[in-house]
């Protein structure tokens, strides 16, 4: 009697569940989520082991979940675990991670010492220099594979803008990942690689926004609404919404208190400003990483904002950020050696483009040799951001799924580069000093050896 009681209750709990689709929809996003954070630790311990970012290797777990790997070994069991209704579900999950993930960098980039001014002046000639070569460069590539690579449907002036826009994109959210990691992230380095990368994504969006309008016959009026829209929207929260929150942050100080209250205001300030981006057209992080700007100085207010969010955000959300993308992701289509060269062309554009564009840009205003080529090492870095580019594009049919798979192979393996050429650069006596604020740095020219200072080589000063 008992059992037979027990298994009539289990079956109306089957029954229950079977006929309520929320509960239905759980039972299958749960077990997505679970397989995604177990590849993702996998992945990411055995990315530290070889001496890389855990970034990388949560990025390319996103990429063996995908199509590419586990799709194609075990076609049913991905279709399984990865039906078609969970993704929308892993897509909002995967934007509200990553625009809070974007807003904690903002939030924790110390933006109140001096010489601002000159930091802004070095981070704009490093946006500068990580946009035009690699613009440059791509754009001639693609114009000498138009035949081979493109559409027909997609004009020649198109595609070799679409390329070279793609090759110019720094991977702002893995670059400020890869700084957390290594605690470089207020380093004068480290928030003037920030500002450079985030004024060079934003560009891009913003490039990419033209194109889009460009390819649909849209007209370049939506285009300029939108930029003119960010940078309305960038001057109210630096310029009204930062000193609305001044007193919270004051309070925060003095009190040593940081409560829900507050914590519902951040967050749902962030999220506001993702949605607003999000609408305009220049995708939702710029519009966390805008927040995060404009919260309170106060270290008390920092310290609590990283301690109450940030472990959260990196170890759940993000990695069904880089799932999702690699849910998306199809490396199949570089097939035949008819299509190595065209991939090593594009990946030589993009990389010399970027490392060697930056690095003698910021030589020229002063930095030593090894300060600018390990930022520009570090710019290498294309990460997810350019996945995001590319699917956009894809999409819209701007390219092929051949030209897309090359391009995630260079997002993959720029980043790869990206924390062994900063060592190279930078090997671990000198990034120590670095990030414990010793001016002094021994650098290498030839048969000499050169005294320069580290933390405020050129025209930069140490905060």
């Amino acid at each position: 009697m008992i059992i037979s009681s027990g298994v009539e209750v289990m079956g109306s709990t089957y029954l229950a569940v079977a006929a309520d689709k929320n509960m239905e929809l759980v039972l299958k996003v749960l077990p997505a989520v679970v397989v995604i954070l177990a590849a993702s630790a996998l992945c990411g311990r055995l990315a530290l082991m070889v001496k890389q970012p855990r970034v990388l290797g949560e990025m390319i777990a996103g990429v063996l979940l995908g199509p590419t790997l586990f799709g194609a070994l075990f076609p049913e069991a991905q279709r399984l675990i990865f039906p078609a209704e969970v993704k929308p579900v892993l897509y909002v999950l995967s934007t509200v991670g990553l625009t809070l993930f974007m807003f904690l960098v903002g939030a924790g980039m110390d933006h109140g010492g001096g010489g601002g001014a000159r930091k802004t002046k070095n981070a704009a000639v490093l946006a500068v220099s990580g946009i035009v070569p690699s613009l440059a460069l791509g754009a001639g590539v693609g114009y000498f594979l138009y035949e081979q690579l493109s559409r027909p449907d997609v004009s020649k002036f198109e595609f070799s803008l679409f390329i070279g826009g793609s090759l110019s994109i720094t991977a702002f959210p893995m670059l400020a990942r890869i700084l957390y990691e290594r605690k470089l992230q207020n380093t004068s380095l480290g928030r003037m690689t920030l500002l450079g990368a985030s004024i060079d994504d934003a560009a891009a969006w913003c490039f990419l926004a033209v194109l889009s309008a460009m390819h649909a016959n849209a007209g370049a009026g939506n285009a300029l609404r939108t930029i003119g829209l960010a940078v309305a929207f960038t001057i109210l929260m630096l310029g009204v919404v930062s000193r609305l929150l001044k007193p919270i942050g004051d309070r925060v100080a003095r009190t040593g208190q940081f409560g829900f209250d507050h914590l519902y205001l951040v967050v749902g300030i962030v999220l506001l400003a993702g949605l607003f981006t999000d609408y305009i057209g220049i995708y939702s992080v710029f519009g966390g990483f805008i927040a995060g700007l404009a919260m309170p100085q106060n270290p008390e207010f920092r310290k609590a904002l990283q301690d109450r969010m940030m472990d959260i955000v990196c170890v759940l959300l993000l990695p069904i950020f880089f799932a999702f993308s690699g849910l998306n992701t199809q490396l199949g289509g570089i097939a035949g050696w008819a299509m190595v060269t065209p991939f090593l062309a594009i990946l030589v554009a993009g990389f010399v483009g970027k490392y060697f564009g930056c690095g003698l840009a910021l030589r020229s205003i002063g930095f030593s040799w090894r300060e600018s080529y390990a930022v520009g090492g570090l710019m290498n870095a294309r990460g997810l951001m350019i996945l995001i580019f590319i699917n956009i594009g894809l999409a819209q049919k701007m390219i092929t799924e051949e030209v897309f798979s090359m391009l995630v192979l260079v997002a993959v393996i720029t980043t790869a580069a990206a924390v062994p050429l900063f060592r190279w650069a930078l090997p671990a006596p000198l990034e120590a000093k670095l990030i414990s604020g010793d001016s002094s740095e021994v650098v290498s020219g030839g048969s000499a050896t050169e005294r320069k200072p580290l933390a405020s080589s050129g025209s930069r000063s140490t905060t």
